[in-house]
């Protein structure tokens, strides 16, 4: 059985997002914030049960507290695949019940598993029957026309009733025709309200809230109604935000941007001697300085640079040379 969550667990927390929260994305992101809940890119149940692609667990000691995110609707190879992620020492599985890409709804799992409650309490079930870490859920609001508060409630009952202890709710429905996963992060209109009724009536639930979010002002906000916030595209772009999230949760100093990228060396210098290409970290680092003086030359420099041989840390400190010089 699934260990309890204390509330706070899940108070910042940084989305799961396909092909950039891998493993070199999420330990920059926890120097920026030793307290966020980090999330894996999502991984397929059919990949590590069936094409036994366990490589894909791979990540640090220096993450946690870090969640593998799955997706599938078998209930017995997730419980597999579930068991795999805590045998790698991740703190949390994450269900995703959001993802509205054609190529997962082709499997049968992501966002249209909202209109299948019941397969989701199913897989919830055989996945804390399976490990003893939390198992959580991320959703959207709706899904097509089911589109009231009604599904929403039902479905939240549901994850209740399988033992779910936070819901992850991305407050935006999808639409699984006709728009594309990046339309179906930007069209359809957010509806946070809806997120901070379900915590109302679903009080000893964990409520976490997603879309939308990129301030601390918002965040803030937010937390005055749920349990916790979950940052997506605006913690990518602009990842010197969970820095400044940390010290407005926290009370603590913000560390500088050049001493954030330096605390990088060590890492960086490691994976390149493992054979890691610079470009493949690199590209995380490239919204450090958004909206900052020298930001532009910052990125010209290490987008120019890293993918040709022999790139190493001397590039990332030849890209700081503008910004330094404008502070």
């Amino acid at each position: 059985m699934a260990d309890s969550l204390n509330f706070n667990d899940h108070k910042l927390s940084v989305a799961p997002m396909m092909d950039w929260t891998d493993r070199h994305c999420r330990f920059f992101h926890r120097l920026l914030s030793p307290r966020a809940r980090l999330y894996t890119e999502m991984v397929t149940s059919a990949a590590l049960v069936r094409g036994r692609q366990l490589r894909l667990l791979e990540h640090s000691q220096q993450e946690h507290p870090v969640a593998l995110q799955l997706g599938g609707s078998e209930p017995g190879e997730l419980a597999q695949a579930a068991r795999y992620g805590a045998e790698a020492g991740y703190d949390e599985i994450n269900l995703n019940v959001g993802c509205p890409s054609d190529r997962v709804q082709s499997g049968r799992f992501g966002a249209c598993l909202m209109r299948e409650p019941a397969l989701v309490g199913d897989c919830v079930k055989a996945m804390r029957d399976a490990v003893a870490v939390p198992v959580t859920v991320k959703c959207r609001i709706g899904v097509d026309d089911q589109d009231d508060y009604a599904g929403l409630q039902h479905f939240t009952e549901t994850m209740l009733e399988a033992g779910v202890e936070v819901l992850v709710v991305h407050a935006r429905k999808a639409w699984l025709q006709g728009l594309s996963p990046k339309e179906n992060r930007e069209i359809p209109p957010l509806d946070h309200a809806r997120v901070y009724r379900l915590k109302r009536e679903f009080p000893q639930l964990v409520v976490v809230i997603n879309g939308g979010v990129s301030s601390v002002g918002q965040v803030q906000t937010h937390l005055q109604h749920v349990d916790g916030v979950m940052l997506g595209r605006a913690a990518y772009h602009d990842p010197y935000l969970l820095a400044q999230l940390e010290a407005a949760l926290h009370g603590e100093a913000m560390p500088r941007r050049d001493q954030l990228l330096r605390r990088m060396r060590p890492y960086v210098e490691a994976e390149l001697a493992r054979g890691t290409a610079l470009k493949h970290i690199s590209r995380h680092l490239l919204g450090l300085y958004q909206g900052e003086p020298g930001a532009r030359a910052f990125r010209r420099t290490i987008s120019e640079g890293a993918h040709l041989p022999g790139a190493d840390w001397g590039l990332l400190e030849q890209a700081l040379l503008p910004c330094l010089a404008a502070a």
